[in-house]
């Protein structure tokens, strides 16, 4: 009896699906999304290329789910930060532990996104960069309950999310390259996460946020 027989054919089709994408991960941690072929992709995954078909439409679409799932790891980190009131109440220090350990636990998707958002196919990259503006959007709805920020404007608070979220690229990036077993490294980069948040903070109470009326009026006394 095969491992299969027991499932059902949607379990099946799942299961296969699922071996594509993880033979497709696997394969760009060493060569890249961009230069991997459905061939490829299909003889690590176990199937014929024919049965690729039946999954994805072509690579890009398979670049385009490993985004998706990608993502969802970092809004799941948003929303375990949201439900603790101790990582609300500490949000810089608890932030930075969170940050380490997550990108830890998922270094293969972090690296996808840290080689791709930069290197990888047009679909892949714009698919990256519509994600981050989603995230930066999500973490702007947590911290407009922050002190001196929650009477700010939408588009300041948003400003200031990206502020975040591209310190937080930036260190999941220097995450992913750390080697595994050095502790001293991954508290170094925390050490510098937090104080580039607080850097970050520190400028909360003295922006004068504005609104759109405020801005036209600052725009017409410039002219």
């Amino acid at each position: 009896m095969t491992e299969t027989a027991g499932l059902s054919r949607q379990e099946q089709k799942e299961r296969t699906r699922q071996a594509i994408l993880d033979a497709a991960l696997e394969l760009s941690g060493t060569s890249g999304f961009a230069q991997l072929s459905l061939r490829q992709v299909a003889r690590q995954a176990g199937i014929v290329p024919t049965a690729f078909y039946r999954h994805f439409a072509s690579m890009d679409d398979v670049g385009l789910a490993l985004v998706e799932r990608s993502f969802q790891t970092l809004r799941a980190m948003i929303r375990d930060a949201q439900r603790d009131p101790e990582t609300f109440a500490n949000i810089i220090d608890a932030s930075a532990e969170i940050l380490v350990r997550v990108v830890k636990q998922n270094k293969a998707h972090f690296g996808f996104v840290a080689r791709e958002r930069a290197s990888g196919s047009a679909a892949v990259r714009m698919a990256i960069l519509r994600e981050l503006e989603l995230f930066i959007s999500e973490l702007g709805v947590v911290l407009a309950r922050l002190p001196n920020i929650e009477n700010w404007s939408s588009e300041d608070v948003k400003l200031a999310a990206g502020l975040f979220v591209r310190n937080m690229v930036y260190r999941a990036e220097q995450v992913v390259q750390t080697p595994d077993g050095r502790p001293d490294l991954e508290e170094e980069i925390k050490r510098k996460a937090r104080r580039e948040m607080r850097l970050i903070v520190l400028g909360f109470e003295k922006w004068q946020s504005q609104g759109p009326a405020d801005r036209q009026s600052s725009a017409a006394g410039d002219a």
